[in-house]
């Protein structure tokens, strides 16, 4: 196999949604108290709903910049590329990048909905919450067939309404939903509550995938407001060790066949994960009585056969793959974050898969790459195109036909050069939180 003849579904990308997304899925009342984009003196966007602002988040769509221009920025979509928010654009971005499928987690009501959990409306909410799953499989995932993995949202403050748009979503053909992977942050019981059972069975008898997203419900570390920002942003992925323990330790897990997806988390500290978490079996079991929960089985061997993990760029964890479940490891993208190696994934894949010491195979590759991902989430790629007609280097073909431009779009935001004998400033923790208050300040100030 040769780089241009793999085929990757990316299992981890994103949309900054814009404004007209609730347009032709509601009407009257319903479509006037929907979620509403709004603008600033200075044309930066926000959103407003039931009285929450949601300021725009830069470093969640600074794909195409210069690296010199990361930072909070950008915060309007004029200032993003137009695949961030324009099905069509992403469609010709995913071609240019190789990218065969995707599966996309929304940003202005959360990776998993979040917002609507938050409004003190709740039957509006529910509402709006439906129509969001109907623009995303209906609108975006359909609009070019086969190309994406359509992945809804629930309304898990009321099971019986979970447990209906499960149903719902399951005939549409959806087989993938993002959830929080810690509901006691949006104040609900934790998933080890029996609130939980009727989700457990209705996932299950749907063969659904619970994607667990990092950020959504429990924080990445960081130790102090004074942190510099870029030891945030090391520990990102690997703060999906603590939902990953919590979920592990799940006693459904053992009564049903759960799909759970690590979204965003890496692979290179799962195979310590395993091994800490059987070996504190090992040693605690007696008096914990995980013993009854794990029913003689270790930790290693549930968490293999329920979790999927997936990784952008991770070296250490591909040359470990033979301690991982290789059936449960697949590719992500990571568009348009700042994290995302687009336009150049099949590059830095095959970089990877070529500097490993413990070589794959030409089946192994095709795993990581489309097939675990396909037999997970049932996604059919094949059904809609042959194999020939989504490889990199197909794909790209016609990125090229068609002339799409990966030249980096300078947008202004670039450092400051230093005066004589100035220090730069080193940018922290908290200064990503001042930021959200500045931005949900002058939200406030303009929706009032």
């Amino acid at each position: 196999m040769e780089m241009n003849d793999m085929v990757i579904i990316s299992v981890d990308d994103h949309i900054s949604e814009g404004p007209d997304i609730f347009k032709n899925h509601l009407s009257g009342e319903a479509l006037a108290t929907a979620p509403k984009m709004e603008f600033d003196e200075q044309g930066r966007c926000y959103w407003t709903y039931q009285g929450m602002v949601m300021p725009s988040v830069g470093l969640n769509a600074v794909v195409g910049r210069p690296l010199e221009e990361y930072g909070m920025e950008p915060s309007s979509l004029e200032e993003m590329r137009r695949g961030v928010w324009d099905v069509h654009a992403r469609v010709d971005d995913m071609d240019v990048n190789g990218i065969a499928a995707s599966l996309n987690f929304g940003s202005v009501m959360g990776f998993d909905g979040g917002r609507f959990h938050q409004a003190p409306d709740k039957e509006l909410a529910l509402v709006h919450l439906r129509a969001y799953n109907d623009w995303h499989v209906d609108e975006w995932c359909a609009a070019y067939p086969g190309r994406f993995i359509p992945c809804g949202i629930l309304p898990t403050w009321d099971m019986d309404a979970t447990v209906e748009e499960i149903k719902r979503l399951a005939a549409k053909g959806v087989t993938a939903v993002s959830i929080n992977e810690n509901p006691t942050k949006q104040g609900l019981p934790s998933i080890h509550n029996a609130y939980w059972e009727p989700f457990w069975k209705a996932i299950a008898d749907h063969d659904m995938v619970m994607c667990l997203h990092i950020g959504a419900g429990n924080p990445a570390p960081h130790a102090s407001e004074e942190t510099p920002i870029e030891a945030w942003i090391t520990t990102m992925p690997m703060s999906s060790a603590v939902g990953a323990a919590d979920w592990l330790n799940l006693e459904a897990l053992h009564r049903y066949p759960l799909k759970i997806c690590l979204s965003e988390c890496g692979i290179g500290w799962v195979p310590y994960f395993m091994e800490r978490a059987d070996f504190s079996h090992s040693r605690h079991k007696f008096w914990t009585h995980s013993d009854q929960r794990f029913r003689g089985r270790r930790p290693s061997e549930v968490f293999k056969e329920h979790f999927m993990v997936c990784f952008i760029d991770d070296v250490y964890g591909l040359d470990n793959l033979r301690y991982l479940n290789e059936d449960m490891v697949a590719y992500e993208c990571d568009y348009p974050h700042s994290d995302t190696l687009w336009p150049e994934v099949p590059e830095y894949l095959w970089r990877s898969f070529q500097q490993l010491t413990h070589k794959l195979t030409d089946e192994q590759i095709d795993k990581i790459t489309h097939r675990n991902v396909m037999r997970f989430f049932r996604f059919d790629l094949f059904k809609h195109f042959k194999r020939e007609e989504v490889t990199v280097g197909a794909l790209r073909a016609r990125a090229a036909a068609k002339g799409v431009d990966t030249t980096p779009k300078s947008m202004g935001g670039s450092a400051k050069p230093l005066a004589d004998g100035e220090k730069p400033r080193v940018v922290t923790s908290g200064d990503l939180f001042r930021m959200f208050a500045h931005h949900a300040q002058v939200g406030r100030k303009k929706a009032s």
